[in-house]
């Protein structure tokens, strides 16, 4: 909504003129800034899960608050907090996928996430266009509140809450004598024992109890 509908808001829907676009667009960035700046601290303290879901949680409350946008003056706020709320999904977005990852893996690892952000732009880019030239500004800022809530609630699904880094699992396919059973213990089932959990080469799927 910001990149895409930013200059038609204001030139069109406010008349203001060339001048007033980069105002709105700094106001988006300046909340993302400060946002990024002040996260290595806040991350200190509080879970990857926690801040990103506060982020999009964010993200729903300013869309439905840029459907209410009537003013030039309104608008600066609305852009605002929707720059906090998307950096805070963006900027610990790095952390997750290197906790998620062996180090070897992890350009791989990148490069999906790259490949993914990309796709989902690539469709809500043009959607965002094409709402606002079609239905109105409000209806595109509801529709893409709509797409903001299904990821939302897909993520506190899909993420648990308690999400341990270490993990219990037992291995049933791999050789006795391969280098990465060292410290496990034979069971019933394999061999198992604990470690810092990645998806790689070794673990294909996730443990479950």
């Amino acid at each position: 909504m910001v990149i895409v509908n930013t200059v038609v808001i204001v030139s069109n829907n406010f008349g203001f003129n060339e001048q007033a676009v980069p105002l709105a667009f700094a106001a988006y960035g300046a909340g993302s800034m400060l946002v990024a700046l002040a996260l290595p601290r806040v991350l200190e303290r509080l879970p990857d899960r926690t801040v990103m879901l506060v982020g999009a949680a964010g993200l729903v409350v300013g869309l439905c608050l840029g459907a209410t946008v009537a003013t030039f003056l309104w608008l600066l706020p609305v852009w605002f907090f929707l720059g906090c709320s998307s950096s805070l999904i963006n900027t610990p977005s790095g952390r997750v996928l290197r906790r998620s990852s062996n180090e070897k893996d992890r350009p791989a690892y990148f490069a999906a996430q790259f490949s993914l952000s990309h796709a989902c732009w690539l469709i809500t880019y043009p959607l965002a266009g094409w709402l606002g030239v079609s239905f109105g500004m409000t209806s595109s800022f509801y529709v893409l509140t709509g797409i903001v809530t299904f990821g939302f609630t897909l993520a506190i699904f899909l993420w648990p809450a308690d999400d341990k880094s270490v993990l219990v699992h037992v291995h049933k396919g791999l050789s006795p004598d391969n280098p990465h059973l060292a410290d496990a213990d034979i069971v019933q089932d394999g061999y198992q024992h604990k470690h810092n959990y990645v998806i790689d080469r070794h673990h294909r799927v996730w443990p479950f109890p």
